[in-house]
């Protein structure tokens, strides 16, 4: 079916965890006809959290796709997990998509994931509105809400409705643009309210909020302020493009409210959709790169050449692997063979599928601007360009963060060996933010992921949907290893291999960079290394930096500075200069002090005032440094960076000492130098 791409929106629903995501995902499909029910996450049975461990533990894993319609648009809708451990699915979603809902608890406002959220929707430039969630829950503040957007967060917010009502009495919103007011009937599981006039005891707040709306949009708008200032009349339509243009050009975030499991507001947000979110015809051509690394632009038109990004993979009983596309340009049609540009390899297209969560729908065909499944695919992998061989195009891959956990793995008989490689193999497609690694010197299986809930969640896969049986160790925190000094040498390799020699000789500086900036090649005088050559290279240099020295950690923050090369021209060999990048790189770090960095992560406590010298007495004795505290109420909120070896089991020792009553987030937030004692003792 073809659809005006005009009409399209690509968009997304992120926010913290708890903060009430899958709820309005819920409603949305309800309100749109494609679910006959809602369901509920506390019950098990929303649609959107379709996998088994989300609907026990009442919280969103895996990004869910479902297509639906309002009005006369067309929405693809992801909804992305809030808790931290699954951050990679937020970050590959905001990838493909146009523009995102971020959903915030009322009672809290901003919360730490809803900061690292809206930090990965900047990086991406996703134009987004807000929507203050759970207005009918005790301690309901819109002001609040609204102000801690405003102070933490980059886009300015502007009202676009207020509330009717707060907490027990929250009734509907007052429509600050149409002048109109929503009022929900409780009853009527929210398919039918009434839109009214202002109510005279409301036309005085409605004034001053709609002046304070048209002041903020003039600021960024010559027109609506020549208005503004003559004290000319400003139409809606007026009104409405200036808040639609600012929303795409990432100067505001418009702000709604309501309280999705009470089922208020989510029509209105529809319309907001519609209204102020991007569709692919909004948003600049996406960019990529030919095999040359010339830009190359993807216009969202059907009849140009095919690009494509491969943004997420899952598999199924019975298709198979599934690989979720986004396509910028052309038209991908069942039967067609695709090239794959990072893989280097010919795909065919044997099945499209329109998803709605885990069910689907065959299609003959997906056009430029939208989002659908494809069936069966061998190759391509996550982050992978779909294009064809006369044009080739590479976008940019996406980046994972670096797992800080690990846990042994060990087959219970010969026959369970098999099955845990393949299953292992397949999750580690699915989700890229988990790695598989064997330790070299017990020749045991490591799984290695992003926090506790993480690894919980991938054993218990493992476990229950492919049925592996196994021995599981404790978890272990990944350390990483990084140089304290610089070194200066070079290497050789020359040997004899199937009748051939290969040979290659490399010098490099290998020094260290500061926390955070991860792994740096520096080329030197050689910015002209063909891509062949550039390659070897990289491989050499990954394959050193996937095992430190001291302990066999990754490595981290060091830069390598190419001094020479040489190889020969006449008979040249990537094999060669491959094992000599490797070797030398090896030889350098052994040559220097090797530093040990632990895993350090942020802490954001909810508590009663009552308990906080007990939780700040708790925190010092794990090593804990706290940086902030705030009061709201009688609710103190403390921020505090500690090791993850020493917050291990972290819920089960806070409610212990807060009777219950204490709530908290974390997420990663950098390495440090564990001190020369603990490294001496980490050795023995």
């Amino acid at each position: 079916m073809e659809v005006d791409k005009d009409k399209i929106r690509n968009i997304g629903i992120m926010a913290h965890i708890d903060a009430g995501k899958t709820t309005v995902s819920e409603r949305i499909l309800f309100y749109t006809g494609l679910s006959r029910k809602m369901g509920e996450v506390h019950e098990g049975t929303a649609v959107m959290d379709w996998m088994e461990q989300e609907q026990e533990r009442g919280i969103t894993i895996t990004s869910a796709t479902t297509a639906c319609r309002w009005e006369d648009i067309y929405i693809n809708l992801i909804d992305t997990p809030g808790h931290v451990d699954f951050t990679i699915e937020v970050e590959r979603s905001l990838r493909v998509l146009d523009g995102a809902i971020a959903v915030f608890d009322s009672v809290h406002g901003v919360e730490p994931q809803s900061e690292t959220v809206w930090r990965q929707a900047d990086s991406y430039k996703v134009p987004r509105i807000c929507f203050l969630n759970k207005m009918d829950r005790i301690g309901a503040s819109f002001i609040d809400s609204f102000s801690s957007i405003e102070k933490k967060l980059s886009l300015t917010p502007v009202a676009i409705q207020w509330p009717v009502g707060l907490q027990d009495e929250f009734q509907g919103s007052l429509d600050l643009v149409e002048e109109k007011m929503y009022l929900w009937d409780q009853d009527k599981l929210g398919e039918k309210f009434s839109i009214k006039k202002i109510p005279k005891e409301f036309e005085k707040l409605v004034k001053e909020k709609r002046e304070l709306l048209i002041e903020k949009l003039a600021e960024n708008d010559d027109i609506l302020m020549d208005k503004y200032l003559k004290e000319e009349e400003i139409s809606l339509t007026q009104l409405k493009q200036s808040i639609r243009k600012q929303t795409l050009n990432l100067k505001i975030a418009p702000v709604l409210c309501g309280s999705a499991f009470k089922n208020k507001g989510i029509q209105p947000l529809l319309s907001a959709v519609k209204d102020y979110l991007p569709s692919p015809l909004d948003i600049p051509p996406s960019e990529g790169k030919n095999f040359k690394g010339q830009s190359i632009f993807c216009p969202p038109k059907d009849d140009d050449f095919l690009s494509a990004l491969a943004f997420k993979i899952s598999f199924d009983s019975f298709s198979g692997t599934l690989t979720y596309i986004r396509v910028y340009s052309g038209v991908l049609k069942v039967g067609q063979k695709v090239y794959n540009s990072r893989q280097n390899k010919i795909e065919r297209i044997q099945k499209i599928l329109k998803m709605h969560s885990n069910s689907r729908k065959a299609v003959s065909e997906v056009r430029a601007g939208d989002i659908a499944v494809v069936a069966g695919l061998k190759w391509t992998q996550t982050g992978d360009s779909l294009c064809t061989k006369e044009r080739v195009v590479s976008f940019e891959r996406l980046s994972f963060p670096d797992p800080v956990l690990s846990v042994a793995i060990e087959p219970k008989s010969s026959v369970d060996q098999l099955k845990i490689e393949s299953a292992l193999k397949k999750l580690e497609r699915e989700d890229p933010s988990c790695q598989i690694k064997k330790d070299s010197e017990t020749g045991q299986m490591l799984l290695l992921g992003m926090g506790e809930l993480h690894i919980e969640i991938l054993l218990d896969r493992l476990l229950k949907d492919y049925k592996v049986s196994a021995r599981i160790g404790k978890p272990q925190v990944s350390f990483r290893e990084t140089p304290a000094g610089t070194w200066e040498g070079s290497g050789e390799f020359n040997q004899e291999i199937q009748g051939r020699m290969h040979f290659a000789k490399i010098g490099l500086k290998i020094e260290p960079l500061e926390r955070g900036k991860g792994f740096v090649f520096n080329r030197g005088n050689f910015l002209n290394l063909s891509p062949e050559i550039f390659s070897a290279l990289m491989e050499g240099f990954e394959q050193g930096l996937s095992a430190g020295p001291l302990m066999a950690y990754p490595m981290k923050d060091l830069q390598v500075s190419l001094l020479s090369l040489k190889y020969k021209e006449e008979d040249m060999s990537l094999l060669a200069i491959r094992s000599c990048a490797y070797q030398t790189f090896s030889k350098g770090v052994r040559s220097i002090k090797i530093d040990i960095l632990e895993p350090i992560f942020r802490l954001k406590i909810t508590t009663p005032e009552e308990f906080t010298g007990a939780i700040i007495g708790d925190l010092n004795t794990r090593k804990g440094r706290v940086e902030d505290m705030d009061k709201k109420g009688d609710l103190k909120f403390i921020s505090a960076l500690a090791p993850l070896t020493r917050i291990f089991g972290y819920a089960t020792d806070l409610r212990s000492l807060s009777q219950g009553r204490a709530s908290f987030s974390m997420e990663m937030n950098g390495y440090a130098k564990v001190s020369e004692k603990e490294k001496q003792k980490m050795l023995i």
